[in-house]
This record gives structure tokens, sequence and C-alpha cells, in this order.
């Protein structure tokens, strides 16, 4: 086979796994979605100064059927900070948002085995001062199912465990004149596509049919995780 087929052979297969080429390390940039409203369970826009600090909160986004962690660290997250996804691309996280930069968002599908939190049980959540165990370190979101950490105050860096790479980070915009957030794109390395493979059948029975890809678009409820789920391992 001539080099130039064997490139194009790569490079088609990488598609069809992944749903795009693996990036060159300068090639990571936001992925834009639907600019979403963040609205309370009733559909009114949620305030930042409502989110309680070290709370597990839940919503969905950029698609119905993949959840993400809100959360409000307290305190001003790291600035700028440089990562890599699984596959070596760099990229730059932007920070927290809100009046203290202490608001941060991040895909709530770990990065290892693809867990999640879903309606009945999630082995994954962030851990505050208060709530920490043995096991897991203060202040990081831990994935019981291979103790894999992340650190959201510095982009949800790899800190334990046999996660690859950090979380995918949701952006967030914060509206200092009405308080009120917007999840815009995404940053980091997405791993939707192999998420809806693994639990195509799940999703399916969780959402209906496949609305589960369909692209949130408008406003998506937040909840706390202590009522999205009915139980929460802390391992």
């Amino acid at each position: 086979m001539e080099r130039r087929d064997f490139i194009r052979v790569c490079a088609a297969s990488a598609i069809a796994f992944h749903g795009a080429p693996v990036p060159a390390a300068s090639d990571v940039r936001p992925r834009g979605y639907a600019r979403t409203l963040l609205t309370d369970d009733g559909g009114r826009p949620l305030r930042a100064s409502q989110l309680s600090v070290g709370e597990n909160y839940v919503f969905h986004y950029p698609f119905e059927g993949t959840p993400c962690f809100l959360l409000n660290l307290g305190k001003p997250t790291g600035r700028n900070v440089p990562l890599k996804t699984g596959t070596g691309a760099d990229y730059q996280w932007p920070g927290g948002v809100g009046p203290r930069q202490a608001i941060v968002a991040y895909s709530a599908i770990c990065s290892h085995q693809l867990t999640y939190p879903t309606r009945q049980i999630s082995f994954i959540s962030y851990r505050d001062q208060s709530t920490a165990s043995r096991i897991s370190k203060p202040n990081m979101i831990h994935c019981c199912s291979e103790h894999s950490e992340f650190d959201p105050a510095a982009g949800a860096r790899v800190l334990g465990g046999p996660a690859p790479q950090p979380l995918c980070a949701i952006l967030l915009e914060h509206e200092a004149a009405n308080d009120t957030l917007h999840a815009t794109g995404t940053l980091g390395g997405e791993m939707f596509d192999s998420f809806f493979s693994k639990y195509e059948i799940r999703l399916a029975m969780e959402h209906g049919s496949s609305r589960a890809q369909q692209r949130v678009s408008g406003k998506t409820a937040v909840s706390p995780l202590k009522q999205f789920c009915k139980q929460q391992v802390r391992c």
C-alpha cells in the first residue's frame, strides 16, 4: 500500500470509531453548541447566587442524554489551566465564572469507563471537605467505578486513578446583570460517540428512542444530584 493510501485509510478508521479525526495538539479549540439557559425544575432562570457551595447539581448538555455537573466551588478556580486530551492534544481551560469565578461545569461521563449518573444511581460525584471519605480526597470529583479523581478547580485535571484524560469541560457564560447562566459549548476530549454506542439500549429506555442524541437548545433544567437520582454511591 502506498503511503498516501495508508494515511487515508487510517484517517477514515479514526472517523468511523471516534466520529472525527484525532486533532493535532494545536487544533483543540472550544466547540460551540446551542447557547442554552440553565433553569430550575420549574423552568425559571437559575440564578448563580442560588447555587450552594459544594452541592452536586446535574443538567443535560449538549445532548438530551449527556449529563453534566454544575458546581459552585466557593472560591476562585485556576485560570487558563494547561491540559491534554487522551490523545495528547493540548488545550487551555479558561476557569470558573460568576462573581467569584467559582462556578464550573463538566460532563458527568467519566473518561475511563464512561460511568455516569442515572435516575437510579450515581457512582460519580463531587466530594467537598465535609463529605470526603477515606478513599477520595476532598474537593474532587470521584468516580467509584475505578477510583478516578478529577480536580474541578483545574479543568477536571486527573489527579488519581486510571482515567486517561480530564472530564470534558462545559463552557459557561454568566450574565452579571441578571445573575443567569448559559451553557455555550464544550472544551477538551469529548467522548459522546463512545457513550452513545456503549449505552444505546439503556439511553433509549431512559429518554425514548433516539431522543438521547438530540441536541439541547433553548433551556435545560438543573437539579440537585440528590433529587435527580435515588442513590449516590460514596466509596
